[in-house]
């Protein structure tokens, strides 16, 4: 699958191959802690899979969303450089240029 970045995207990001797994997502600039990068765009989904992202609602129920953006491609570290807030993406820590970008990825629900 051949993803294209959006405007926004392409502006912060490139895709390539990680060192971590597969392939990564990586800073095509200097970013600053508290930058917003973007949304997790994809369909919700129940079916767990490669590319979903979990994020519990306001009830305590865990809602899927099949990634199909760059963001797809964050890989996990346990000292991650980005988060999420729902399905918006926030730099955490300074992020360098050609840096892979990382989330924790944290406990399956």
């Amino acid at each position: 699958m051949t993803i294209k970045l959006n405007k926004r995207e392409a502006k912060y990001f490139y895709v390539e191959e990680s060192e971590i797994h597969g392939k990564g997502l990586f800073a095509k600039t200097t970013i600053k802690a508290g930058t917003y990068l973007g949304d997790y765009e994809g369909p919700e989904t129940t079916d767990n899979g490669m590319h979903v992202l979990w994020t519990e609602d306001e009830q305590g129920e865990w809602i899927g969303r099949d990634g199909k953006n760059a963001l797809r491609y964050l890989n996990h570290n346990i000292n991650p450089c980005a988060e999420f807030d729902g399905y918006e993406l926030y730099a955490v820590a300074k992020i360098e240029a050609h840096q892979e970008i990382t989330i924790d990825y944290g406990e399956e629900p």
